[in-house]
């Protein structure tokens, strides 16, 4: 694979027909330099987890991976590296910086909506608010209302699921919103959009400043 001495491989052949003298040395460590500090690390998992923004050949922002799929796209040529952070990734034969950004070499088509339904996506579409009285929770916190409920016909869409506390989760119960005076929508719910995916991509992004100028404009 193109990406092998990236990721060294313990295991070692005997020489055919003896026993090999002696014990073997240990494969080298992954190791992730940040400029005089060098931390070792045999799977270097903490760093090839590392978020790495995707643009199209267009430099439009399409996507986010990790650092580790990211080397691979750049190692077999289908990607380029366009920022790079302030650490790299050395093996046997392979010093690499670690990207940050990274852009297709060829323009990709994207289907308008690539998300797939879940809680972790109505929760991001929604930034984590509670869409009927507006609090921004954690995660954990919050759970998925379905406006029309399941009760009476309500389907498990992009249209009819919303973040929710669990306070107005118990209040709504089985009642649909306009049953509830005091208990209206903040915003009607709608299928991921690009305009959604792009605020997503900025909200993972807002901390780290290679990727401002890609997403912020």
């Amino acid at each position: 694979m193109p990406y092998a001495s990236a990721i060294v491989n313990t295991r070692r052949q005997k020489p055919a027909g003896r026993r090999a003298a002696g014990k073997l040395s240990p494969a080298p460590a992954l190791q992730v330099e940040s400029g005089a500090v060098r931390t070792v690390s045999n799977t270097g998992t903490h760093a090839l987890q590392t978020p790495v923004l995707v643009l199209n050949a267009s430099y439009e922002p399409i996507n986010i991976c990790g650092a580790r799929r990211a080397l691979v796209l750049v190692l077999k040529g289908v990607a380029a590296t366009e920022e790079e952070r302030s650490f790299s990734l050395h093996a046997a034969r392979i010093n690499m910086p670690m990207p940050s950004v990274i852009r297709l070499l060829e323009y990709r088509r994207i289907p308008h909506q690539t998300r797939a339904l879940s809680r972790k996506n109505i929760l991001l579409r929604d930034r984590n608010t509670c869409q009927y009285c507006g609090v921004v929770l954690a995660a954990a916190e919050l759970t998925l209302d379905h406006v029309i409920p399941r009760s009476r016909g309500g389907l498990s869409t992009w249209e009819n699921l919303v973040a929710c506390c669990h306070t107005c989760n118990r209040k709504k119960g089985s009642s649909l919103p306009q049953e509830l005076d005091d208990m209206q929508l903040q915003r009607q719910p709608r299928p991921f959009s690009l305009h959604t995916s792009r605020h997503i991509l900025r909200m993972i992004g807002s901390s780290d400043a290679h990727w401002k100028k890609y997403l912020f404009y």
